[in-house]
């Protein structure tokens, strides 16, 4: 048999942010929460915030805060009447002010603030002291600090790392981890409540007032309530030089929302930059003798991901590379090519398709691959056309549930998908597709029941 060569034509899909994703921080109409803040240094006496929805544009919010001491947040103010509450209330800088944030299918991102200045004692948080846009003399402050974009990078699932910028020149960095699920007890839940727990290193370099703008913070988040707790361990910049540093504490006293479960969090498909797994592929009528594969994760940012792959050995010489991205529409192959030279004789697919490696076979069909969070019982379907103009493809996936699966590289507790595939006109293209997944590994098991009769098994043999 002679040899053919051929080359995947590369493909780009692009996909859009599911309406109403977004629940770490959910906003309908009427929502409001009561925030206590204290500094050890400024504010040791803690200020209470009341915080509302005041109004709502496609996937962007507002929300407006006001000391409670004060006057309640205005759901109607177009403009903060920081001189009048000043002269009717004897204070020396009220706490009033407005935030707006985008839901975004990378998460949630902030995009304005307006509020009346900090104290005149509270550290100044820029180069130079006039019109310093800079604060942290309120809860929302403390949540946004050094991470405006994103605020929460999604989905959070376990080992999630990123890094975001903010101040109002973007001159605050920030590296964020996802430290997993736990209990807080907050005044808003004295019983307790689930919360995501993120842990974020600061540093803000040339403000007057370094180093209170650097310094460790943790955030706890709550499915379906938003942000419950904020200690901020400042790096410096305290009253006193001999003093400790300051610390700031926010906790929910109060919320019109109600917790929700929080979906699972395990990866199932981790971008890792160096993670390597071989594979082995066959197909009792089409491959003689297993091709074997590598695949390397080279280069990752903002939770997309560059894989190679290349043979090792068997009947297919390949060398490709492959776009992948996690977003909360799942995850997704955003582009794809591979060139081969193969002595397997496989059976043509449509729309110009090869099969050149299990890469291939994992992301054949539509969109996601995986849902963002893969709860049991969830089912997508065909019908996205940028998806069927590049496969031709039409059918269903499901999440199974997580089941035991033994491969040559060990046993594993994976994540089982199954999709339904139909290309019309094309017996090879169509079938019944099952994909196991395991936790902080990715693909351990792939075995793909083609409508011609013929079977092709993926196993990973090492990782």
């Amino acid at each position: 048999m002679g040899i053919a060569i051929v080359a995947a034509v590369a493909f780009l899909c692009l996909v859009s942010a599911p309406a109403g994703a977004d629940t770490w921080l959910p906003h309908p109409a009427g929502a409001a929460w009561s925030y206590s803040w204290s500094d050890s240094s400024y504010n040791p006496a803690a200020t209470t915030e009341n915080v509302i929805v005041q109004k709502q544009t496609s996937t962007s919010f507002t929300l407006a805060w006001a000391d409670a001491a004060d006057t309640p947040p205005d759901a109607n103010a177009t403009t903060l009447n920081c001189a009048s509450t000043l002269s009717s209330t004897g204070l020396t800088s009220p706490d009033i002010g407005v935030m707006t944030f985008k839901d975004s299918n990378a998460g949630l991102l902030n995009t304005d603030w307006n509020s009346c200045p900090p104290p005149f004692d509270a550290p100044i948080l820029c180069a130079s002291a006039s019109g310093c846009p800079n604060s942290l003399s309120s809860a929302f402050y403390n949540v946004i600090w050094g991470n405006r974009v994103p605020v929460l990078s999604e989905p959070l699932l376990q080992g999630v790392s990123w890094n975001a910028t903010g101040g109002a020149q973007n001159d605050v960095s920030s590296s964020s981890f996802y430290l997993g699920l736990q209990t807080v007890k907050v005044p808003a839940f004295p019983a307790g409540v689930t919360a995501a727990v993120v842990r974020t290193n600061i540093v803000q370099v040339g403000a007057l007032g370094d180093p209170y703008g650097s310094g460790t913070r943790t955030t706890w988040w709550v499915d379906g309530v938003g942000p419950v707790k904020v200690v901020f361990a400042h790096a410096g910049g305290g009253l006193t030089s001999y003093g400790p540093p300051p610390v700031t504490n926010v906790v929910l006293l109060s919320t019109s929302l109600t917790p929700v479960k929080p979906a699972p969090d395990q990866d199932y498909f981790p971008l890792v930059v160096g993670k390597k797994r071989t594979y082995r592929w066959t197909n009792k009528r089409y491959l003689r003798q297993p091709e074997v594969e590598t695949m390397t994760v080279a280069a990752a940012a903002n939770r997309s991901a560059r894989i190679q792959v290349k043979s090792v050995s068997g009947p297919i010489r390949t060398i490709g590379q492959y776009l992948f991205s996690t977003r909360l529409d799942g995850v997704t192959n955003l582009s794809g090519s591979a060139s081969a030279a193969t002595l397997a004789k496989f059976p043509s697919l449509g729309h110009r398709r090869h099969f050149f490696t299990p890469l291939d076979l994992m992301t054949f069909g539509f969109h996601p691959m995986l849902p963002a969070y893969p709860v049991p019982g969830t089912v997508w379907h065909s019908g996205d056309a940028s998806d069927f103009q590049i496969y031709g493809v039409t059918g269903t996936s499901r999440v199974v549930g997580v089941t035991k699966v033994k491969v040559p590289a060990g046993t594993f507790q994976a994540l089982e998908v199954q999709s339904v595939l139909t290309q019309k006109g094309h017996r090879f293209g169509s079938g019944v597709r099952t994909m196991w997944f395991g936790a902080n590994t990715g693909l351990v098991k792939l075995v793909f029941r083609h409508r011609d009769g013929s079977t092709s098994v993926v196993q990973l043999l090492k990782k």
